[in-house]
Order: C-alpha cells, then sequence, then structure tokens
C-alpha cells in the first residue's frame, strides 16, 4: 500500500511544526521549548496522558486503542534536540538561534512521531496502548539513558520499542535496516602525558611529553591494525592535540583526546584494555607518565531479529520490496537508542532523506517531502503490531 491518504492530507500542518522547531533549536537536554510545544500538542489531540520531565526534559505521550485487552504497549521514540552548527542554508525557516541548528533532522523525527499521534487519537484503531517517546540529548547527552533510568519502560509497560533516523543519499520512499548491530557503541578518550619541561634548547633536561604523546598517537592505531580480526570493524581516533605555549619551551603536559568505535561488547572491551596498555607503556618508554580517562558512552545500535524483520514488512508494505533495504551497510556512527533496545526488544530503521546534504553538516536540511512516509510507517506499525 502506499502512503496513507491522511498521512498526506497531514503533510502541510506537520510541516509547520517541523520548520517552528527548525527555527527554534536547543541543545541537549535544555530543550524546554520544544518538550513544551510537543505537550501542548499532545494535548491538542486529545492525548490520554501526557507526562513530561523524564530524564529531565523528556515527553512521554500514552494512546490507548479502541480496545485494550492486548496488555501490550508499543514505544515510539523521536529525538528532539538540535546541534551546536552555525547554520548555512539560507533557508526562510533557518535557524533564529545563533549557533544552533537542527543539522541531523530531529526536527523532522519529533514531526513525524506528532503527524503519527494525531492520526493515532482521530482513529485509534488498535488494541493495546502506544507510548510516544520525545527524547531529550541524542546529541551526546544520553538522553535515552536518562528516561530509561528514571523507570519509563516499567512504568509505562512497555513491551516493545521502535526508532526512525533520516538518512540522505536514500531516496525519499524508501526504507533501509539490518538485523543485529546496525550502528557502532562510541566511547571517549582524555589522555594526559606528564613529562619534565624546560628550555627548548636543552631537551637533555626535560622529559618531552610532545614526544611521547605523538609516540602513543601513532601507536594506538596498532590496535586496529595488529590486535583486531580484519574482518571485524574499530576505529580509534584521535580528534585533539594540545600542549605548550611558546616557541622556546618544552611543555610539562600534553593532551590528547578521541573516540573509539566498534560493532561488539567484547571488541569493546577489548579495545579499552589494549588502548590503557599502550598508553601506559609507550609515556614510560618515553620517560612519561600517562593517565587515561576512558568513558563508555553509546552501546552498539542492536536490532531484535523478530522486530527487525517485522519493521521491514511494514516498510515493504509502503514503499515496495524494491525500496526497503533489509541488509544495509553498518555505520559507525552511533546512536543512544541503543539504550532503548538494551531495555526492551524492538528494532532501528532509516527514513530515505534523498540527496541532500549529510547528518552534521551546515547545509543539511530535514526533506519535508519524507513526512508522509514516516508518520505511514509509525501509524502500520502500531495497527499491524496490536490488531484488533
Amino acid at each position: 500500500m502506499p502512503i496513507l491518504n491522511r498521512a498526506a492530507e497531514l503533510h502541510e500542518e506537520v510541516t509547520g511544526w517541523r520548520r517552528h522547531f527548525h527555527e527554534n533549536p536547543e541543545l541537549l537536554y535544555d530543550v524546554h521549548k520544544t518538550a513544551a510545544k510537543v505537550a501542548e500538542l499532545l494535548k491538542e489531540f486529545g492525548v490520554d496522558e501526557i507526562v513530561t520531565g523524564i530524564g529531565q526534559t523528556g515527553v512521554v505521550g500514552i494512546i490507548n486503542g479502541n480496545k485494550n485487552d492486548s496488555g501490550t504497549t508499543i514505544g515510539l521514540r523521536a529525538d528532539m534536540d538540535a546541534l551546536p552548527i552555525k547554520e548555512a542554508t539560507g533557508k526562510p525557516y533557518a535557524s533564529k538561534v545563533d549557533g544552533m541548528m537542527h543539522a541531523c533532522g530531529h526536527d523532522g523525527h519529533t514531526s513525524m512521531l506528532l503527524g503519527a499521534a494525531k492520526y493515532l487519537c482521530e482513529t485509534r484503531n488498535f488494541n493495546g496502548r502506544v507510548a510516544l517517546i520525545f527524547q531529550p540529548a541524542e546529541e551526546g547527552g544520553a538522553g535515552g539513558k536518562a528516561m530509561i533510568d528514571d523507570g519509563m519502560m516499567e512504568k509505562f509497560d512497555i513491551k516493545e520499542v521502535y526508532g526512525m533516523h533520516n538518512a540522505p543519499t536514500i531516496p525519499v520512499g524508501s526504507f533501509a535496516t539490518r538485523d543485529g548491530a546496525m550502528l557502532a557503541s562510541v566511547d571517549i578518550l582524555d589522555i594526559v602525558v606528564t613529562g619534565v619541561g624546560g628550555h627548548a634548547a636543552m631537551p637533555h633536561n626535560c622529559v618531552d611529553p610532545i614526544l611521547a604523546a605523538s609516540a602513543i598517537v601513532q601507536a594506538i592505531q596498532s590496535f586496529a591494525s595488529r590486535n583486531v580480526d580484519p574482518l571485524n570493524s574499530v576505529v580509534v581516533t584521535i580528534t585533539k592535540f594540545r600542549a605548550g605555549d611558546a616557541y622556546n619551551v618544552i611543555p610539562t603536559e600534553a593532551l590528547l583526546a578521541g573516540t573509539v568505535r566498534t560493532l561488539d561488547e567484547e571488541m569493546r572491551d577489548l579495545a579499552e584494555k589494549r588502548i590503557g596498555e599502550i598508553v601506559d607503556h609507550v609515556a614510560r618508554a618515553h620517560g612519561c607518565t600517562a593517565e587515561l580517562k576512558y568513558d563508555r558512552q553509546y552501546p552498539t545500535t542492536v536490532n531484535h531479529t523478530k522486530q527487525y524483520e517485522f519493521v521491514g514488512e511494514i516498510a515493504k508494505s509502503l514503499a515496495g520490496e524494491a525500496n526497503v533495504e533489509m541488509n544495509t551497510p553498518q555505520v559507525m556512527g552511533a546512536e543512544d537508542f541503543s539504550f532503548m533496545l538494551q531495555a526492551r526488544p524492538g528494532a532501528f530503521i532509516y527514513l530515505g532523506n534523498g540527496d541532500t546534504a549529510g547528518l552534521h553538516h551546515p547545509e543539511y536540511d530535514f526533506n519535508d517531502e519524507a513526512i508522509p512516509h514516516g508518520i505511514s510507517f509509525f501509524a502500520e506499525l502500531v495497527r499491524k503490531a496490536m490488531p484488533t
């Protein structure tokens, strides 16, 4: 079947919400205005229960079906936060907040779920309950984990959970997903290398932390090339190197930072172990000491097989089998929907955004033509997951 007629009718209205959110971006947990607008619209639709302040600023809305004796509650998640990027789209609805923009399409995700909420309130053609999850702080703040830690899954008795993200380069109206690990875990490194500072003309009287830190940067790469099966994936990237303030002074400290990304927990454990050993041993070999802070951020995003197959069926019913990729390549980017998939069975799926700038790019913009497809997907998922 194509997109729902009602989703097409809602297109213009939902586009208006999306552009409002785009003009008024907010970061991390500071999404108070966005969350208030979401709650206001949910109330207007007739959502049965609206709870705010979950995971600091998250919102959950509950819609009861025409029948509610199945004992099933399905969670549908959208993220609300923007990014600290200066927008360069030149669109008439561009960000009004300097240095912030919706460069990942969360404005579109939130608006599509709101459109689905309006449709589901109008029809209620399902047996059970829908939990509409509007999450803060996906972009590095682990807002999904915060909502789970607040007891969201238990409070609303959520049995399964589903998420959707737009994907540039995939045609509008097409979908993509995969079984098992879909996106990587992400951890961050902070390394302080300490030596003995002094005059740059007398390095023999110093212990140079810059030399040691440079050796650490190179040695860390040996983990991926020599400790990892070539058929597995791991990315270790040093993104910061800071040391010294003068041309003629060897500093006492050098600071490194970066990320580690893997596709399974066993590799994640190995990465932490080996990087710790490399940092310590290489620093000591240069006469320095090193302190490593290894912070585990988001786990791997892992689709559950049954739910993966289910979202594939929904997508194919809307877009046709030729327009649904069921084995999309794994991506070394991360997604904190991973926490929800650890807590409950579920699946994550991409929705085509067309030929647009990439995510996190200053010229990126969510493609409003994707809106009816996202609304239809959520609505059909609910109808087929909890048939009357």
